[in-house]
């Protein structure tokens, strides 16, 4: 029999609304969780809502809109928390994006700026506002959503590597300054995983994105959720550090077989 640890716990899921973090919500929701659920797309996170409480009736979940690139935003929106969702058991980082696929030489300022200030400063900004709390509770689990991107650069990635080697990074300094607490922190580092990602990348174009995916079976939003929760409900006395996972058919970054 598995015990499990995520009963009751307040878990805090930034860019929940698709892809991974709309299905680790639905994963944690089964474990009996409280959902704590934020992104920029305010509707998207209602239907959300309405899919899990048809689900299951008796989830507590809490939603708002926020736009993690935002400091103040992020500050005012974590210190405004109503006092029975504060104590924020489980942050999952995976508010992230990419934007572009070019050389550096020719790569887009502002699609630049959107990643740096997303997948780094934005989950600077969220850690720093949820760490000192878990330190004062004696109790915390800090999960980022990284990306084989952190640890491989591949051709035209650059700005988009960059952000998710800094990703690696700051999880493994977080650990660093936490490590005479009992909080965790891991970090997930999917390969080929088929969300919307591929689409934002390229603004759009959706048959540019489907190119991405075609001739193997990619990883799936709900294969990466079910590793978070595995990560999340290991005993307190074990840490995950890092979890780097692929789709059967690809063996690094830039290594991937097509039928």
């Amino acid at each position: 029999m598995v015990t499990s640890f995520l009963n009751n716990q307040i878990v805090f899921i930034t860019g929940a609304s698709s892809g991974i973090g709309r299905a680790t919500a639905e994963a944690f929701a089964a474990q009996g969780a409280k959902l704590l659920l934020c992104a920029r797309r305010l509707e998207r996170l209602r239907e959300l809502e309405k899919h899990l409480k048809a689900s299951n009736p008796s989830v507590q979940i809490h939603i708002f809109s926020l736009d993690v690139r935002n400091r103040a935003a992020v500050h005012r929106a974590i210190e405004g928390l109503p006092a029975e969702w504060k104590h924020i058991d489980i942050l999952v980082n995976n508010a992230g994006l990419s934007r572009g696929l070019d050389k550096l030489q020719e790569g887009s300022l502002d699609d630049w700026d959107e990643m740096i200030d997303t997948d780094v400063k934005g989950l600077l900004y969220v850690t720093r506002d949820v760490v000192p709390g878990m330190i004062e509770r004696g109790r915390g689990h800090i999960i980022n959503i990284g990306s084989i991107a952190g640890h491989e650069v591949y051709p035209k990635g650059n700005v988009y590597c960059a952000s998710k080697h800094a990703v690696d990074a700051i999880t493994k300094g977080l650990r660093l300054d936490l490590v005479d607490t009992p909080l965790r922190v891991t970090t997930i580092d999917p390969g080929l995983v088929e969300t919307e990602f591929s689409e934002v990348r390229f603004h759009g174009d959706k048959d540019r994105a489907k190119q991405v995916y075609k001739g193997l079976e990619p990883l799936h939003a709900e294969d990466i959720a079910e590793t978070i929760v595995w990560c999340a409900n290991r005993p307190p006395h074990v840490q995950i550090g890092e979890v780097i996972i692929f789709p059967t058919s690809q063996a690094s970054a830039v290594t991937v077989h097509r039928s």
